[in-house]
């Protein structure tokens, strides 16, 4: 059964759709299938992967509002993942469900039909603390947060928390946090390793050891519609990613163990 990751962090400009496409696919690239839900309605992680947002005739709005079924809005990608993909149609969504019935499960309900299909579902969600993001962590078993280590991070680091653990007492008990993931990383800035203990020193090891350093190659990906291993697989940022993919894939097979 597949495992569902979403990929959160209300504050924008933090990496959290690079990190959706590039760890999508780097677990690919290690032989995994892989599914990617563009719940953002910018669309950055449909045109990321190749796909031209303003000529979907199915996107994750149709699958949300029940009008069509999650493998019609399925499209594979360069990559060798699959992904349903968003537009800004999608903005649609908030004031639609805000009148649907059960609309908080709506995404759970869809990908319910397909998860079975992937070993891994990675969600990207909108920069915010929405309808959406909440459809995303009802679905999700787990939270990939990306950050950066800045001193605002930290703040809007205890809201995303807060909301988690709401989730966790409401409506998804089983939700946890997947691991805290440093990006933009700058090991010569002080403040960055001031954050990084703090970090530490109140998650332990749900932070990852692998960290997104800043890299132009990672930047210039999204902008031809590759991620950075289809567009540089020698750069320091696509390297990064692969570590962070081995990471997430180890940190599954010691559940599996502990679990058996």
């Amino acid at each position: 059964m597949g495992k569902i990751v979403a990929i959160a962090n209300q504050k924008g400009g933090v990496g959290k759709t690079t990190s959706c496409v590039n760890l999508a696919a780097s677990i690919a690239a290690q032989g995994r299938s892989v599914l990617m839900v563009d719940l953002d309605p910018q669309g950055n992680a449909t045109m990321g992967s190749g796909i031209d947002k303003h000529q979907l005739e199915h996107s994750i709005l149709e699958v949300l509002m029940a009008e069509c079924e999650p493998t019609e809005a399925v499209h594979s990608t360069q990559a060798g993942y699959d992904i349903i993909p968003s537009n800004r149609e999608l903005t649609a969504a908030e004031v639609e469900l805000m009148t649907a019935s059960r609309k908080e499960f709506r995404l759970s309900q869809a990908l319910a039909k397909i998860k079975g299909r992937y070993d891994y579902v990675f969600i990207d969600c909108p920069p915010s603390l929405n309808m959406l993001t909440l459809n995303a962590l009802v679905a999700a078993d787990s939270v990939l947060v990306p950050m950066q280590c800045e001193y605002y991070a930290l703040e809007g680091l205890t809201g995303l928390v807060e909301t988690i653990q709401s989730v966790q007492d409401t409506v998804n008990k089983n939700l946890k946090i997947e691991g805290l993931l440093r990006t933009m990383y700058d090991a010569r800035n002080r403040l960055t390793g001031e954050v990084s203990e703090q970090l530490h020193k109140h998650f332990g090891d749900k932070v990852f050891k692998t960290v997104i350093p800043r890299n132009v190659r990672l930047a210039e990906a999204p902008s031809f519609g590759q991620p950075a291993l289809i567009y540089d697989k020698t750069s320091q940022g696509a390297q990064a990613y692969m570590e962070l993919a081995r990471e997430v894939l180890e940190k599954r097979e010691l559940e599996f163990a502990v679990n058996q």
